[in-house]
């Protein structure tokens, strides 16, 4: 494994590791009933942790950010010289799990978007990984949940005999996610974001040429304008812009430490 570490992109860890090596840390965890909190996080990710302190102590509060945009590997690249071969894409890092973990026998979980699309999404898979175990599929109930529906979340997990739960609420929706619920749940979570829609098939992806050179994000405008519009033509310059300023030192944002005490959101 070449460039292992951890790096702060505008305050926000990211571990510098490709799929083989998140994939070993994932089913590792799965296998000892550990608890592991991971995103696969792009540049509208990262700026919510660096425009938001308090979510930023999220984000680094997780086990696991590995860096799912082109333009995050280039800044780790650009800001401390580690050299990935490749981002790590959430649609993949999905596939190659659900493949480590159909072939360990690992039951799964999905959790998030709309019942119509969990219907697809597993249905598809169960075709491409006729030994992956599904151990159960609950939509999200898009809305912040009560401690009470927390718990009930949290315990019809553990009943259904998961070992892994992959977890599709959009960001930053389900990285808080996984952050409040990593303790109540002792397996990986997987904060993987439209990989859920991807796999289904309601959603295209971008073309293989446009994600290798950081142009996914056009792609997806041109698709989804007025939802999209505001994240990438307004956050994609402060990004760089930002890094640029940390690229030279004069303004590096800090890496804030989780406390433990920030405010429930408790997004379902």
């Amino acid at each position: 494994m070449i460039n292992e570490g951890v790096h702060p992109v505008l305050g926000v860890n990211v571990h510098a590791v490709d799929y083989e090596e998140a994939v070993r840390r994932i089913v590792a965890a799965a296998q000892a009933g550990q608890p592991l909190a991971v995103s696969a996080l792009a540049v509208h990710g990262v700026m919510t942790g660096y425009l938001d302190p308090i979510h930023r102590r999220r984000l680094n509060g997780l086990d696991l950010v590995v860096p799912d945009g082109q333009p995050v590997r280039w800044a780790l690249r650009w800001l401390h010289g580690v050299k990935l071969r490749d981002r790590v894409y959430g649609p993949n890092l999905t596939l190659e799990t659900i493949a480590a973990a159909a072939e360990a026998h690992l039951p799964i979980y999905f959790y998030g978007s709309t019942p119509e699309t969990l219907e697809r999404l597993t249905a598809n898979l169960r075709r491409r990984f006729p030994g992956l175990v599904i151990a159960g599929a609950e939509p999200s109930k898009f809305r912040r949940t009560t401690a009470e529906e927390k718990e009930e979340i949290a315990a019809r997990i553990r009943a259904s005999g998961a070992k892994i739960v992959l977890v599709g609420l959009g960001c930053p929706r389900q990285e808080v996610w996984a952050y409040e619920y990593r303790e109540a749940l002792s397996m990986p979570l997987l904060a993987v974001g439209a990989a859920f829609d991807f796999h289904a098939g309601t959603l295209a992806q971008a073309p293989r040429w446009m994600q290798d050179r950081g142009l996914e994000w056009f792609y997806r405008l041109t698709r989804e304008p007025k939802r999209l519009w505001r994240r990438y033509l307004i956050l994609n310059p402060h990004y760089l812009t930002a890094v640029g300023l940390q690229a030279l030192a004069l303004r590096i944002p800090p890496t804030l430490p989780p406390t433990g005490s920030e405010p429930a959101e408790r997004y379902g």
